[in-house]
Order: structure tokens, then sequence, then C-alpha cells
């Protein structure tokens, strides 16, 4: 290696580490120059939002899980060892599609065997019809005994009862065969699958579930001043996570009476759910909304949390941030009805938590709340 390569092997990443430290200095000389001129000025930087008046429908808000209409879960009816299983969990199945069986090919032998009984016992018992119907002929005619005619309608008898057993039998036979095999009661999809081939299942014990998620509702537990408010057929809305839109649904069912301690009333939410979209076991927020119409101060459900009933605002007046206590409604069309401050009154969006009571504002942008 001569003398010129060397110094290129050792000088550049001298050079670059060099440079790389100078960047990074004068990078945090200007924060730091940006900080003491923030705090020399006594200012943050913050965008306001206008409190706007809006039209807000009387609601009772309400919390729940969201659950499919259909669901079902199989339990074996008969003991047996898996024999096959059709399915895997998240599986789309038809209604009546086989999920799983328990020595399927037992019960099946002995649906044939049963049959094959049947088919005996029918030819035997045509075999005695004949026979009797000839005897009563021959009866007629004294060309036999009384007793010979009674001997052959006995055996007609016995024959055609043996024939009806047996097509009892057949039809136990087949009744085995259909509780051993697993079917979906209706189309959805297969939510769990709990057992494997192999195993051995008892009566009462649980190998699939499925659900159809096309519907969805949700069981809500009001308080007791809601009686008046809530009827059957009024829309709901709901937030899901995953969802980037308010969801919709109506109230289809509402309790005759109040639980046994008497401080709630059962609704019963339906949710249309076409796309599949949500699913089953969901939390969510959301409100259920009543008749009549009233106007409320209003801030965009965004600027606070989720359902808080009780929440400390910052406005800004004069340049000057000035904390606010409010009570705060369910949302309705992204907003949220609020009292404790005027229409017009402007809020700290961007920046409020960085300012306290007191602090001197630098205004970025001011702009009515979307919507308005």
């Amino acid at each position: 290696m001569n003398r010129k390569t060397l110094l290129l092997y050792v000088v550049l990443p001298v050079a670059l580490i060099a440079g790389a430290a100078t960047y990074h200095r004068s990078q945090r000389n200007s924060e730091l120059k940006h900080q003491v001129t923030v705090k020399g000025e006594g200012t943050v930087a913050v965008t306001l939002v206008d409190v706007q008046e809006r039209t807000f429908r009387p609601a009772v808000a309400f919390t729940g899980t969201l659950l499919a209409v259909n669901r079902a879960e199989l339990k074996a009816e008969v003991t047996g060892r898996v024999t096959r299983v059709a399915v895997q969990e998240g599986d789309a199945v038809a209604a009546g599609a086989l999920l799983g069986a328990q020595d399927e090919d037992d019960y099946a032998l002995g649906v044939q065997a049963a049959e094959a009984q049947l088919t005996q016992a029918k030819a035997q018992a045509l075999q005695s019809q004949r026979d009797n119907d000839r005897s009563v002929a021959l009866l007629e005619k004294r060309s036999i005994t009384r007793q010979a005619a009674q001997q052959a309608e006995t055996a007609y008898n016995a024959t055609k009862a043996a024939a009806q057993a047996a097509e009892s039998n057949l039809g136990l036979a087949r009744l085995r065969l259909k509780k051993a095999r697993l079917v979906a009661p209706f189309a959805g999809q297969v939510a769990r699958r709990l057992v494997q081939p192999g195993e051995m299942l008892s009566p009462g014990q649980t190998a699939f579930e499925v659900v159809d998620n096309r519907k969805l509702e949700i069981r809500a537990d009001l308080p007791t001043e809601a009686m008046a408010l809530v009827k059957v057929g009024q829309r709901a809305s709901f937030r899901a996570i995953g969802v980037d839109r308010l969801v919709e649904g109506r109230v289809t069912q509402v309790s005759p009476s109040l639980s046994q301690d008497g401080r709630t009333l059962r609704v019963r939410v339906e949710v249309p759910n076409p796309d599949g979209l949500l699913k089953g076991g969901i939390f969510v927020e959301g409100v259920i909304l009543g008749e009549g119409e009233t106007k409320s101060a209003a801030l965009p459900a965004t600027l606070l949390k989720a359902q808080d009933r009780d929440a400390e605002l910052y406005i800004a007046e004069q340049a000057v941030a000035h904390r606010r206590k409010v009570v705060v409604g369910p949302e309705q069309d992204g907003f949220r009805p609020i009292s404790g401050l005027s229409v017009g009154a402007q809020v700290i969006d961007s920046g409020k938590d960085l300012v306290t009571d007191g602090t001197k504002l630098r205004v970025m942008s001011s702009a009515p709340a979307a919507g308005k």
C-alpha cells in the first residue's frame, strides 16, 4: 500500500466524523437558540378552534360489546372419537356444511345394516301377506281349516310388526349418524375449532363455534332516566376500533321492565354489517338519538377525550391561555355539545399540552370548527 492510499484510508474517515460532529453541533446550537428565544418571549405557538352553535338531538350514551345475532356453539351429542375435521378457524361455511364427524364409518355401517334388515323384513311381510290372502280365499271355499287360516293371519301380523321395528331401527341408525356429524346450522364463519382428529368427544362437549357477522347486536344497560327517551326504531351511532367513521344501528328491543336492582334498563341495538368490516367482541361507545332538536355550543369530538363527561380546556383571550371547566355531551355527527363556554370562544387545539393558565400565546392559525 503506497502513501497516497494510506492517507485516503486514514484522512477520509476522520474528515467525515469531524463533519458530522460539526453538523450536529450546529443543529444543537440552533435548537438551544430557539428555546432561549421562546423562553425570552414567554410564548407558546398554538392553533385555535372556534366554539360554534350546532343542532343536537336528545341522546343517551351507552357502552357495550358487539356480538353476532346468529352465533352457535356446536356440541357433541354422542360419545365417539373424532374421525374427520373438515374446517379451520376463519373458514366460511354454508348452512348444513359438514364441520367434523365422530366414528362416522361405524355409524354409516350401522345404517347400511339397518337398511338391509328392513329390506329383509319387508320381503317377509310381503310374503306373509300373500299367504294370508291365499288362506282367506281357501277358507271361503272350505279348502283349509279355520285354524290354518288363523295361523297364516298371525304370521302376517308378526312379519308386519317386524318390518315396522326394522324401519324404526333404521331411523335410529340414521339419527345416530346424523348426531355424529357436526354441521353448520346457518351460513357464516368458523370462529373456533376446539377438536382435533383422534380426540374422544363426550355429549355436551363443545367442538366448534360458528358466527354470522352480517348482522351484529349490542345489548346495553342504560340508566333508569333513559326510560322516557328510548324507543324501538331509534337510531344509534357509535365508533369502533379499526373503523374511521361513525357506525349506525337501530334499537330493536327495549326491556319491558328494569333490572332486578331497579337501576338499569336493557336495550338491544341491531347493527347491519354486510361487508363484514366489524367483528364480534369489539367494545364500543356510542349514543342512542331521541326525538326533537336543541341548539348548543359545540366543539369537534376529536378535540375532546372520548366519552368524558367533565373536561378542562384552554381558551385564548388577548393572546393568553385561560383554563376552563366544561360539561360535555355525547358525540353526534363528529361534534359534542358543551356547556361552560359561549359560542365564539376560541379553544386551543394544537399546543394545548404545552400551556398552563396564564401562558402567553403565539397564534399560528385560527379557524372555525370543521363543518361550520
